[in-house]
């Protein structure tokens, strides 16, 4: 399982990546690896503002469905659109071309509540 360090993470497995006031989201090498093969990808959350913690799309298993919870509040910018005729993309390169969003952040300040590397091995086992 690969966590990298340049990330911060948060405790439903989502990691994210700031450069400036943009955000990118994905899921974790740990969730990819626990949801098994992912079939499909939804966000039909595009151009709206949410709140930390929000519900901002699903991911589908072929097991399961499983929310995928916003990192930092902000405005959903862009969907990862490679992501629709290829969703297998988050299990082969979660922290690449696997990408979910990207969120142009309102609260820089909710960086400081995210996980960092280290922090997320711990609870990753």
């Amino acid at each position: 399982m690969e966590i990298k360090e340049d990330l911060k993470y948060t405790k439903d497995h989502e990691w994210i990546k700031i450069d400036g006031d943009v955000a990118t989201v994905g899921i974790t090498d740990f969730a990819q690896g626990e949801l098994g093969d992912i079939v499909y990808v939804e966000v039909d959350t595009l151009d709206e503002t949410l709140s930390k913690d929000e519900v901002f799309g699903t991911v589908e298993a072929v097991k399961t469905v499983s929310d995928l919870f916003l990192p930092m509040s902000g405005k959903i910018i862009e969907f990862n659109e490679a992501l629709n005729d290829n969703p297998e993309l988050v299990n082969d390169s979660p922290y690449g071309e696997g990408w979910i969003i990207k969120v142009e952040v309102s609260d820089v300040d909710e960086l400081e509540q995210l996980l960092d590397s280290k922090s997320y091995s711990e609870i990753t086992g």
